[in-house]
């Protein structure tokens, strides 16, 4: 399984809730994560998606932390298994 291929079952998961996964790159601003995903009811959250067993590089967690400090939810997400389950986060926060 493939980071690309998880990332396409996201973007499938949460069309079929209504929402949309917006790749999401920042020139200038190394280590965002790649998408975020926007559900009805103004639930948002950053998603970064990895390759089952990879891990998020020093800059990527250092992002991640920077978000969630903002208020923000960030998950990583490495096999289709978790998708619902953030989902339902998201959608629940």
């Amino acid at each position: 399984m493939t980071e690309k291929y998880i990332e396409q079952k996201l973007v499938k998961a949460v069309k079929a809730m209504g929402g949309m996964a917006l790749k999401f790159t920042s020139p200038g601003f190394d280590g965002v994560p790649d998408r975020i995903v926007l559900l009805p009811m103004a639930r948002m959250a950053f998603v970064e998606l990895k390759a089952p067993g990879k891990k998020m590089r020093p800059l990527q967690v250092r992002r991640k932390r920077q978000l969630e400090a903002l208020g923000f939810l960030v998950y990583c997400i490495d096999g289709v298994d978790q998708i619902g389950g953030v989902l339902d986060e998201i959608q629940s926060s």
